[in-house]
């Protein structure tokens, strides 16, 4: 799945930095200028996270967050700004926001307290399996290694399933047969390695370091 971002920062060059930088992580990046497109951008592009300018012109980024919070939106915000306050503080979190992050800040803390955030939040949804930089999606049916989009059959997307469901442990081909082709199965066991090959060519397409390891006589592993 990739995990989509809303920057709302009305200093340009800040924000076109900061959208370079989380960009390079692999994560798509929706930016706006002001407090009301920003508002109208998370209603209707529902990012993972909100990265909120709190002093903007026309609707500050507290009133943003206060409106999404009404309306029951619960995507994780972090508020950027200027005010350091401890009565800032406590209005920023008030408003509905998860956490506060000082200007000037280095991009290495925000990076990290985003980090932080999509994994709260992915932990909370049984659905998103990850291990090292790919991750699937089994509501949406979705697959991404680092960013990028990877398209895949049904029973690719199945096979991958199950690898992905058991890191680092050994299966073998007969589990797999049971599990992703089911006990009725009758046709060629090669159809295994058929499969495994059309993954790694997809997964590996950009030059990516290989996760499904094969196990000589016994099946294969998906690890680092």
């Amino acid at each position: 799945m990739t995990i989509s971002i809303l920057l709302v920062e009305d200093e340009v060059k800040l924000a076109r930095f900061v959208e370079l930088e989380l960009s390079s992580e692999g994560y798509t990046l929706h930016v706006a200028h002001d407090g009301l497109t920003g508002l109208t951008m998370a209603r209707e592009s529902q990012p993972d996270l909100i990265i909120l300018d709190w002093m903007m012109p026309g609707m500050s980024g507290l009133e943003v967050c206060r409106r999404l919070r009404a309306t029951g939106n619960k995507v994780p915000v972090i508020l950027l700004t200027a005010k350091d306050e401890v009565s800032d503080r406590v209005a920023g979190l008030d408003a509905g926001a998860d956490d506060y992050v000082v200007k000037p800040f280095s991009i290495e803390e925000l990076l990290a307290r985003v980090r932080a955030h999509l994994r709260r939040t992915h932990e909370d949804n049984p659905d998103l399996l990850q291990f090292s930089d790919l991750t699937l999606n089994r509501r949406t049916r979705e697959v991404n290694r680092n960013g990028r989009a990877i398209d895949l059959t049904a029973k690719e997307f199945d096979l991958l399933d199950y690898l992905i469901s058991h890191p680092r442990q050994v299966i073998t081909r007969d589990q797999i047969l049971e599990k992703v082709w089911g006990y009725d199965f009758m046709g060629d066991s090669n159809i295994i390695e058929v499969y495994i090959r059309y993954l790694r060519l997809k997964l590996e397409e950009q030059g990516e370091k290989r996760l499904i390891q094969t196990v000589r006589s016994v099946g294969y592993v998906l690890k680092e």
